[in-house]
């Protein structure tokens, strides 16, 4: 096996597991384990993954996604204590956009159910959380529904969302940067948040810390688009100041 094809196999590897160990790898693939420290270090230079202590993990791209039900299992606490504070910003509003995945997924759950809300949403798993809710109004974008996320996508979703003004757009990214703003892998995705940007006049990112510093294959908002940004604890203070200095606030929790 040349470099190429271990390092297509390292990939491989870490897309399929989530995530891989320098130990492991070495043991997989009969190499030292400073070979394979090269190796994921040419990786993280072609964006391809992120190196951990002792590790890394895949970055999603053009190419690779992580699917909704992943997503699901990974990083529950954090992903909760950012939802429920980023909830705690709604302030008076009374429309709201939730994004499609897991996280926005939460934010719905933690939004007050004693109050008229309106949410608009491209995600069948939002719709489905808050189809029950009493004094909870909810719009499922129309549109072609991706499997991987069960989200609708495409000009349908987009077209329908442009004819709304909402108060407070809940939105999620799978990777944000400071150079390169808020991204994602799939153009159509891309689109309907775009859209969701344009059409609300309030903006919140909830991420947990893995996704800053990651860039993906299509921008559709830049940092300073939105008043707040809430992560976890996992990103630094001094990073975070950084990402304030764009203009949001920036919460740790």
């Amino acid at each position: 096996m040349d470099t190429e094809e271990r390092r297509r196999g390292i990939l491989d590897t870490a897309r399929r597991e989530g995530s891989v160990g320098v130990n492991a790898l070495a043991d997989l693939f009969k190499v030292a384990r400073e070979t394979v420290r090269r190796d994921l270090h040419v990786l993280e230079e072609h964006g391809l993954v992120r190196r951990t202590h002792g590790g890394a993990y895949p970055v999603e791209s053009a190419g690779f996604e992580t699917t909704l039900a992943v997503r699901t299992t990974r990083n529950v606490p954090q992903k909760s204590r950012i939802a429920a504070a980023a909830a705690d910003l709604l302030g008076d509003a009374e429309t709201v956009f939730v994004d499609e995945g897991f996280t926005p997924q939460l934010v719905a759950e933690a939004l007050p159910q004693d109050r008229p809300l309106t949410v608009v949403t491209a995600s069948l798993a939002v719709a489905t959380s808050l189809a029950g809710v009493e004094k909870t109004s909810v719009l499922l974008l129309g549109g072609r529904v991706r499997g991987s996320t069960m989200a609708t996508v495409d000009h349908w979703a987009s077209r329908m969302l442009s004819e709304f003004v909402i108060d407070l757009a809940f939105l999620g990214a799978n990777g944000i940067s400071r150079e390169y703003g808020l991204t994602t892998p799939d153009p159509a995705v891309a689109e309907v948040k775009a859209q969701a940007l344009r059409s609300s006049r309030r903006r919140i990112f909830a991420g947990i810390h893995s996704k800053f510093g990651a860039v993906s294959f299509c921008r559709f908002a830049g940092v300073g688009d939105f008043e707040a940004i809430v992560t976890d604890a996992g990103l630094s203070s001094a990073e975070a100041q950084r990402y304030s200095l764009l203009g949001p606030q920036v919460i740790r929790v």
